[in-house]
């Protein structure tokens, strides 16, 4: 196996030593290389000397094509974001571990990153961009409160020295003008975003990625001030440990899920697929982690402390993010194991520096010490500095203090004048790990429930602000008081004289996902309310209340209150009171972001009204449907499935109802049908009621009806909405998978006597359904020994045109 790595830094010098552990890696020229990269093995690595000139980047093709090269890795983001990966595969057969120049936008411009994290509700900080300086600076006079803390964001590239953190807002309208006006960055300053800053531990995420799957790397911690103690200038980065214990397992998997893979499924829908190392710069805020950055490429020095924990193949992994196969790969790493890694610079960095300094290297290194050359050369046999950032030692151990030691060892162990390094890389973080662990022992091994991750104070809140609201939903026999151990209802107050009890239990199924995506879950409440009480009305029960059930990774008390809001307003619309509820916040169950919601309704019949009365159906009785708003809640698998192969972000205009995003439109709340259907049941108009939900109409007919009745149902009756018939033609469903899927545009269906149609049709406008249709009848044969009823679809072919 034959490998071209592009670039000269610690980076590079670790990818290298990385793929030398495969021993079918037969060949590695690195351009133009270093120091270290000369020195590790010449029988297989040689630097070259190669121009990386964009767009078409000939001498590298060239090279690749004629040393007959199997896999390209350029190291650093500027060849990729012009475009190397486009360039070699355009021209040889050799693989290219690393993304487009499309894909590469979501570091090469930071505006363009902003925004596509904007669109596909990623979490980052508040933002604003800018191309013209007045607008720039008037944003900052008028629109921002004076003491706002901003961070200045250069939106091309600017060799990691393109952020800026002004102290006020004199230092930031100074801070735009140097960028835009004084141009200080070049074209890089075209652009400028402004940001809020954001408090938090910033952590570095890297994931392979083949476009679909992401496998994440342990999380690492840069230092970037140059010195101990987070003193002096922002650099490129002094040192790095990996994996960090700042990371809870919750905020793993939201990272993994909310930020990682929601960035690499946003691109793919934008026809941009990631293909390489997508490394996201979080922020563990007290919100939660927000995303600071993307970067297309391995970081550095992340690199220098990440690959040498990694002990699967790296040419394995790259070859399957190439072609596609990445979920079928396992990486493994040292268990147990703590790297840190500590940069070596030369004096006088970030700021001028000396180049040509001899450094000595002992032949012998401590036990675990790795040194990766960053700026490098060989004058002769002498090994001599060639860059600011010069060496990167790391050590690994079973812990901090061990890992750390080594480390320390490997670099007094180098001969290196005038340098100089920090001594504390690490040393926050593990001091805080042990400090909470010492606390807990401390306190005799005692605990609070916030440890555990609940806060019981954001559940206080949270019942504060949604009392309120569920007293909106009082009616006769309940108060809507919430707060007391149970939920109370009189129903002697209701006036029943034999009543029934009719319960429903039911939830929203996937729906919720599409709110979480959107941001939006004001309106999955509705949802839950209509699935019970539509479900209850079936038997001819009047809703009488309703308790619901939240189930999160995290107390948001905003998103909790938006969503109990919703499920007031379904009882509004079911007229039933919201007798109380539950909210678990469970983060060892659900990540942080996630949530579930279900909900249990209680109605009442008189005995004599109950449904389905199917002793009393016979042939001829006719069906009436009802009209649905949309999908309902039910089939949303199939639809997110559906979503996904069209290559469609939920915030695209909706491809059938313009004026809205296709997430909206997905998420209109199911239809509740109690104020229009009631008044039938009270009248005695309707022999049976069949609620349209998960199966379809095929599935859901027949449980109101007797043994052996055939439902003739004419699809020509009523037009198939085009929310389904773009779901059918998305998804390339046939006919009958639709019917037995979704409602069809049919949310409820009316068994009722042929005589009482024109009267039913009439009531139903009277009490707010004009568009109810006659879609069907009955054939009904009273033997119990036939088998269970079924429905007989006409015309479905109609469907498929």
């Amino acid at each position: 196996m034959r490998v071209l790595v592009l670039g000269a830094g610690g980076r590079e010098s670790a990818l290298v030593a990385s793929l030398l552990r495969d021993e079918r890696v037969t060949q590695i020229a690195v351009a133009p290389g270093n120091g270290g990269t000369a020195t590790i093995d010449p029988r297989r690595v040689q630097n070259i000397a190669l121009a990386q000139d964009g767009p078409d980047f000939a001498a590298v093709c060239a090279y690749v094509r004629e040393h007959r090269i199997d896999l390209v890795v350029p190291g650093p983001e500027q060849p990729l974001v012009d475009g190397v990966a486009d360039a070699v595969k355009a021209a040889t057969a050799a693989a290219v571990f690393g993304p487009s120049a499309a894909a590469a936008r979501i570091e090469g411009s930071k505006a363009f990153s902003k925004h596509f994290m904007q669109a596909e509700k990623i979490p980052t900080a508040a933002f604003a961009t800018f191309t013209e300086v007045h607008r720039a600076v008037a944003y900052l006079q008028n629109e921002l409160p004076a003491a706002a803390r901003v961070v200045i964001k250069v939106s091309g590239l600017a060799a990691g020295k393109g952020v800026l953190l002004p102290a006020t807002r004199d230092e930031a309208i100074a801070d735009v003008r140097r960028i835009m006006v004084d141009r200080v960055f070049g074209d890089a300053g075209t652009e400028v975003v402004i940001e809020e800053f954001l408090e938090g531990h910033e952590v570095s995420c890297l994931a392979f990625t083949d476009g679909y799957t992401i496998l994440p790397l342990p999380y690492a911690q840069d230092h970037k001030r140059a010195y101990d103690n987070d003193a002096g200038p922002n650099t490129g980065g002094m040192g790095v440990f990996a994996p960090t214990p700042r990371v809870s397992d919750a905020d793993r998997a939201f990272i993994n899920r909310e930020i990682l893979q929601r960035c690499v499924d946003g691109l793919r829908r934008r026809r941009s697929p990631f293909v390489g190392i997508l490394y996201a710069g979080v922020i563990l805020t007290p919100q939660g982690p927000k995303t600071l950055e993307y970067n297309c490429r391995f970081g550095d020095p992340e690199t220098e402390a990440l690959l040498p924990l990694l002990t699967s193949s790296l040419a394995d992994l790259m070859f399957a993010c190439c072609h596609g196969y990445l979920d079928a790969v396992t990486p493994t790493f040292l268990a147990d194991t703590i790297a840190v890694s500590v940069i070596i610079a030369a004096e006088g960095y970030p700021g001028a520096y000396a180049k040509g300094q001899a450094i000595t290297i002992p032949a012998a290194l401590p036990d675990g010490v790795t040194v990766y050359h960053a700026g490098t050369t060989l004058d002769g046999a002498q090994l001599t500095s060639s860059g600011g950032r010069v060496l990167a030692v790391t050590g690994l151990g079973a812990t901090y203090d061990a890992a750390f030691a080594a480390t320390m060892a490997g670099v007094r162990a180098i001969d290196f004048p005038h340098s100089f390094y920090r001594t504390d890389i690490g040393a926050k973080a593990f001091a805080e790990h042990r400090s909470k662990a010492d606390a807990a022992g401390s306190n005799g091994g005692k605990l609070t429930y916030a440890d555990a991750g609940v806060s019981i104070a954001a559940g206080d809140a949270l019942v504060h602000d949604i009392k309120a609201i569920v007293r909106r939903t009082r009616r006769v026999g309940a108060d809507a008081e919430i707060g007391g151990f149970g939920g109370c209802f009189d129903l002697a107050a209701c006036g029943f004289k034999d009543p029934v009890l009719v319960a429903g239990i039911d939830g929203v199924g996937t729906k919720v996902l599409i709110a979480k995506a959107l941001g939006d879950v004001s309106t999955v409440g509705i949802d839950l309310v209509a699935m019970n009480a539509n479900d209850v009305l079936a038997q001819g029960a009047e809703p009488l209340f309703f308790l619901d059930y939240l189930a999160t990774g995290h107390l948001d008390v905003g998103m909790a209150a938006a969503a109990v809001g919703g499920v007031a307003e379904g009882c509004l619309q079911a007229r039933c009171a919201l007798v109380g509820g539950e909210t678990a916040e469970m983060p060892a169950v659900y990540a942080r972001g996630d949530f579930d919601m279900a909900g249990c309704v209680v109605g009442a019949v008189e005995r004599s009204r109950m449904l389905p009365r199917t002793q009393a159906m016979t042939t001829g009785d006719v069906l009436i449907g009802l009209p649905s708003s949309g999908v309902h809640s039910n089939g949303f698998s199939l639809v997110r499935k559906i979503v996904e192969r069209a290559g469609l972000p939920y915030t695209d205009p909706c491809p059938w109802q313009p004026g809205t995003s296709l997430g909206a439109a997905l998420l209109t709340p199911t239809r509740i049908y109690v104020t229009s259907v009631l008044p039938l049941v009270a009248a005695d108009r309707v022999k049976g009621l069949a609620h349209i939900t998960g199966g379809g109409l095929i599935e859901n007919i027949p449980r109101a009806l007797p043994k052996g009745a055939v439902a003739h149902v004419d699809t020509l009756r009523w037009e198939l909405p085009p929310t389904f018939r773009w779901l059918q033609q998305q998804g390339g469903l046939d006919p009958l998978e639709v019917a037995r899927t979704f409602n069809c545009g049919i949310g409820m269906v009316l068994v009722v006597a042929a005589d009482d149609v024109a009267d039913t049709l009439a009531l139903l406008a009277e009490h707010g359904e004009p568009n109810a249709v006659r879609i069907g009848h009955l054939e009904v044969t009273n033997d119990p020994a036939l088998p269970a009823a079924r429905v007989d679809m006409a015309h479905l072919d109609a469907w498929a045109s």
